[in-house]
């Protein structure tokens, strides 16, 4: 067999630093993450419902909630739910509200509802965004960051909108609808509905109020500035977190979010994990590694395969 020579081994040690440095530049580079890491909500997280002022109110006290109920900065006289609704910890700022189970917590609230208005503050200006048409009955989004000319989003029309994770448990779903009003009006038995991975826990809607029709069935995180309405019989799988405004329910089942096989990124404000490789969201150390050290090995072998060549050893 014909020996390699000292030049070819030299540039295919140069062809390979080429690459291996273009590989790792693309995964440090911003605009290969392009997929957007979740909205944190620190200790707004716990909770199902968290309502601003003056009220919660359920007609005929017969929701069923599980996840943590909070009211700030109104006194807990205005939670309008009994103990044995709610699966979970009903909090106030002061010595009224529902007994036994209330548990009186200004400093959280305080810092729950702080950590409500980040979260919000954050999911508006997330970018880049695409519009939409208002009406997202029958479309099927995939993940990212949506708005609509309109500036508000309705799901009305009869056929469910589909939220499609592409087979990515960590995709991420952010919906802004900056309009003086109902941002969002889902319609009487309307449906969002989660295919392909994607998970209630990973989709935030930022409005100034929200309803929620009769039979619905609701997914997500509303993030409101304003007011929250749920009607007759609908179901949601997220949160109702409204900063300012009241939560208005009616005989539902409302259900906190959590992302299977991860809560850390719920946990009172923590860290945010970020699942490894193949994951497009940041870059971490992890996924560094995953780059670095075949590459290390590549080029140790190459360059011992050069010192070999000059001793004559190859």
């Amino acid at each position: 067999m014909e020996k390699i020579n000292n030049r070819t081994l030299t540039g295919i040690l140069l062809l390979a630093l080429f690459a291996v440095t273009t590989v790792i530049v693309g995964f440090a580079s911003p605009s290969a993450h392009a997929a957007q890491a979740t909205v944190n909500l620190g200790s707004a997280s716990p909770f199902a419902i968290l309502s601003g002022t003056p009220n919660i109110t359920d007609a005929g006290n017969a929701s069923v909630i599980t996840g943590d109920v909070g009211l700030a900065p109104a006194t807990g006289a205005g939670i309008g739910l009994f103990c044995n609704q709610v699966t979970g910890t009903i909090y106030s700022v002061d010595a009224t509200g529902p007994l036994p189970c209330r548990v009186t917590n200004g400093p959280l609230m305080v810092n729950a509802k702080n950590n409500l208005t980040a979260a919000y503050t954050d999911a508006a200006g997330r970018t880049p965004v695409t519009t939409v048409a208002t009406e997202l009955s029958g479309q099927n989004l995939v993940a990212g960051v949506y708005d609509s000319a309109s500036t508000t989003f309705e799901l009305t029309a009869g056929a469910p909108l589909i939220l499609d994770g592409q087979n990515d448990p960590s995709s991420v779903f952010i919906f802004q609808a900056p309009f003086s009003g109902d941002g969002l009006t889902i319609g009487n038995g309307s449906v969002v509905s989660l295919v392909n991975g994607a998970q209630a826990c990973n989709v935030f809607w930022r409005v100034d109020s929200a309803s929620i029709g009769t039979t619905a069935t609701f997914v997500g995180n509303i993030l409101a500035l304003n007011s929250i309405t749920a009607a007759n019989g609908a179901t949601i799988e997220g949160r109702l977190l409204a900063r300012n405004g009241n939560i208005t329910l009616d005989t539902n089942t409302i259900t906190r979010s959590v992302c299977a096989g991860n809560d850390t990124e719920y946990n009172a404000g923590g860290p945010i994990v970020i699942p490894g490789l193949p994951n497009t969201g940041r870059i971490i150390a992890d996924n560094f590694l995953w780059i670095a050290i075949p590459a290390f090995v590549i080029i140790a072998a190459l360059t011992a395969a050069i010192v070999a060549r000059k001793k004559q050893l190859i």
